[in-house]
């Protein structure tokens, strides 16, 4: 898929890494100015080294103070942004337990970087989409936002949370020029995913023919399958999507795929 983002400027969060890292990959090689930032420069950094249009910056989506200091440089530097894309986000691999047992720490944490983080980024850099009448917002929800697993409250709150803030702010900003929408991954096959269920040490490796029951394409997506998604999303031609939340699932949320 080609996408002319000629001059466009695109800001992706946890850019380092995965998903985050395949949606700056494919933003930049469809010729778009493209900001990897990360908590963690140093990857990041390595990520971005693919094109002289790339540059890292270190950014915790949880500091307002830090986000507002990186949106401005950016700014100073490019003039505008074109394209946010809030990807960066946590879960938990210790803590899968029923609510009474889970940790309020675990759940500040996670709170914290996966809607919390989306509020503080959205906000700073909606008011440089507003004083310049245009642009685009894309949030990395999940199908747990609108179809919960059992063992992941937290995680199933956040995405629940940026499901719904996604759909008010494309009401709130619409009128200035700036669409919002979110694409909400199924299992998707990153670090992450591998240490829980697809590697050969994967903690719930024995469960992972009972989760891909539920996907009736039969597999775990791939990152770059997400980022052409997003890349849809910030296309010109894409410019009357808004509000809506894209299922990139195999069928996932389609319904049972297995027979009772």
């Amino acid at each position: 898929m080609n996408v002319n983002l000629s001059k466009k400027v695109a800001l992706v969060t946890g850019a380092a890494r995965g998903i985050g890292k395949a949606i700056a990959d494919i933003l930049a090689d469809n010729d778009a100015y493209v900001i990897y930032t990360d908590i963690d420069l140093a990857t990041a950094t390595q990520s971005a080294s693919k094109s002289p249009h790339c540059k890292a910056m270190g950014m915790d989506v949880t500091d307002e103070m830090q986000v507002r200091a990186v949106t401005a440089e950016i700014v100073r530097e490019y003039e505008r942004i074109d394209i946010l894309v809030n990807n960066a986000g946590v879960n938990t691999l210790q803590h899968r337990v029923p609510i009474d047992q889970f940790p309020r720490d675990e759940w500040d944490r996670i709170l914290g970087v996966d809607l919390t983080g989306v509020y503080i980024v959205s906000k700073v850099v909606a008011g440089v989409m507003r004083s310049q009448g245009s642009g685009r917002i894309i949030n990395i929800a999940s199908v747990v936002g609108s179809v919960p697993l059992r063992l992941q409250c937290a995680y199933v709150a956040a995405k629940a949370g940026v499901v719904n803030l996604t759909k008010s702010m494309a009401i709130e900003l619409g009128s200035d020029g700036i669409t919002v929408n979110a694409i909400a991954p199924g299992s998707t096959l990153t670090k992450s995913t591998k240490d829980l269920f697809y590697g050969e040490d994967g903690k719930f490796k024995d469960s992972v023919n009972q989760l891909l029951a539920h996907i009736p394409v039969g597999r775990p997506g791939t990152p770059d399958e997400i980022a052409h998604a997003a890349l849809f999303l910030a296309a010109p031609e894409a410019s009357y999507i808004n509000g809506t939340i894209l299922n990139v699932d195999g069928g996932w949320t389609a319904g049972y795929a297995r027979e009772f």
